[in-house]
């Protein structure tokens, strides 16, 4: 099943961590991919098994491996998940009961055992279509008790593929956002794992991540005044762009070590790009009026920016290696936050409407295809897309103070992200290589 995002809030990052390391993977699979689901179709209805076990430790391994897999299937959106018939597997061994599936309306089934080996769990997991019976999969995980979360989670990426046609990219994925209580933070793609970069008791803004997971950019009010700051997560190195003037909007520039943001050095607010040491690059826009919120192409061609040149706010297109930029967006008079899809064909931004609630909306990169993705629902801002284009997170207000939330690419499956740490904003997603 194919799913697009919408975002509507300035910078927005993406960041991915592939949690494939600390555990080894066996695979025994027919080597298909079979794509069940296609675009606009309904959910897959999965009935999971229970993972069966021995008792003692690899009992409290199996609860905690179910409750990953239940949890990352159910985040994307793409199933209906059924729990599998009691009467399902034979306590002596032997078939399947796949009969006891069509009480339930089962089209897959999942199931698997925990055992302890060599001191690591071992997750074994298979897949069925449950009305011919077929094996469409069967896989090990192994790890250490740490990565059971893990484990889980890849299974999930591996079952998504499997059904969709379509490497995940979302399991594994991170978020860094605004919390009003501890600065720059960072959670897993639903949420849990959350960490913090800064203590700076000075106004931060709009941080993102590159996409190889190295460097962290933000602006930042230290000095009093926005200045953009580029941090080293290796060596917790920093350094800032260091000109006069504002230095704002970061966004890292796809298949490069460099970040775009607007700096007004020279007078007017245009964008430049810049390297991780803090130099500036090149300058990629000049024309009257502030040009903002910069963001790229998946192959970093070309980028996308808020511009006042014909006005109020709008969203252009332009070519990196030169060629006059086009208008993107005619529909509203103040369009902001753009946020290009991984897939290449949309972009999400953020809209002010009559009224003054802010919604989000996609829009193809030729400008046709405009649609809406929130409504009803007060300020919908900062869309950033997960790293496979299926999902979008925002900031809405909509249940009162600023909370993220996660939304399919179509923009159904709206919820809020289970956060504690007070009021967050400005999320972006990225994918770390």
């Amino acid at each position: 099943m194919r799913i697009r995002t919408i975002s509507i809030t300035a910078a927005v990052t993406t960041l991915l961590c592939l949690l494939l390391l600390p555990f080894t993977i066996r695979a025994e699979e027919a080597n298909e991919y079979i794509a069940i689901r296609k675009q606009g179709a309904g959910r897959i209805a999965i009935a999971l098994d229970r993972t069966a076990s021995k008792g003692g430790r690899e009992s409290e391994w199996a609860g905690s491996i179910d409750g990953t897999i239940r949890s990352g299937l159910d985040f994307t959106g793409l199933f209906n998940l059924l729990q599998a018939p009691a009467n399902m597997r034979n306590p002596q061994g032997g078939a399947l009961n796949f009969a006891a599936l069509n009480s339930v309306g089962a089209e897959i089934y999942t199931g698997g055992t925990m055992t302890k080996q060599s001191g690591k769990a071992v997750l074994d997991m298979e897949v069925y279509d449950a009305l011919s019976g077929k094996q469409l999969m069967k896989r090990s995980y192994s790890g250490e008790e740490g990565r059971l979360r893990a484990m889980g989670l890849q299974f999930c990426a591996d079952l998504v593929e499997l059904l969709t046609g379509r490497k995940s990219l979302l399991f594994g994925s991170r978020i860094v956002y605004i919390s009003n209580r501890n600065g720059i933070s960072i959670c897993d793609f639903d949420g849990q794992n959350v960490e913090h970069f800064t203590a700076s008791r000075a106004i931060s803004m709009n941080p993102v991540l590159s996409p190889d997971g190295n460097y962290l950019a933000w602006t930042d009010y230290s000095s009093g005044k926005p200045d953009l700051y580029i941090r080293n997560l290796a060596t917790r190195s920093t350094v800032s762009v260091g000109k006069p003037g504002v230095s704002i909007a970061p966004a890292w520039r796809n298949g490069t070590d460099e970040l775009a943001a607007t700096l007004s050095f020279e007078g007017d607010q245009e964008i430049y790009l810049v390297k991780p040491n803090g130099m500036i690059s090149r300058r990629l826009t000049n024309s009257r009026g502030i040009d903002v919120s910069p963001t790229f192409s998946p192959d970093g061609s070309k980028m996308a920016f808020v511009s006042q040149r014909s006005g109020a706010p709008q969203i252009f297109i332009q070519e990196l290696r030169g060629g006059e930029a086009r208008r993107l967006t005619f529909s509203g008079s103040y369009n902001t936050q753009p946020s290009w899809s991984p897939l290449g064909d949309r972009i999400v931004f953020s809209s002010v409407q009559k009224g003054g609630e802010i919604n989000l909306f996609t829009i193809n990169a030729d400008g046709s295809g405009l649609l809406q993705l929130t409504s009803g629902s007060r300020y919908n801002e900062s869309p950033s897309w997960s790293p496979d284009g299926s999902m979008i997170v925002f900031m809405s207000n909509r249940q009162g103070g600023k909370r993220l939330f996660v939304m399919n690419a179509d923009g159904t499956n709206q919820r809020p992200l289970v956060l504690k740490d007070g009021e967050q904003q400005q999320p972006n997603w990225s994918r770390v290589k």
